[in-house]
């Protein structure tokens, strides 16, 4: 299993649609895992990601819940 800090990284974008312009903001960690804005605003930027590669299986966890 290998396990690894990371930061929460805040992507902006503009979009044209049929002369319209959209914005949007949206939440990723490495390995292009979205996180939602709810999760971020609950627990912060910084997360613990464990990666089990003989299960196939990604976990992520929030450095705060981490430390209760």
């Amino acid at each position: 299993m290998r396990r690894r800090e990371a930061k929460v990284k805040k992507i902006s974008g503009k979009k044209n649609v049929r002369g319209k312009t959209y914005t949007y903001e949206y939440y990723t960690l490495p390995l292009n895992l979205y996180i939602p804005k709810s999760m971020v605003e609950k627990w912060g930027e910084d997360y613990i990601i464990e990666r089990d590669e003989e299960k196939g299986m990604i976990l992520i966890k929030s450095k705060k819940s981490e430390s209760r």
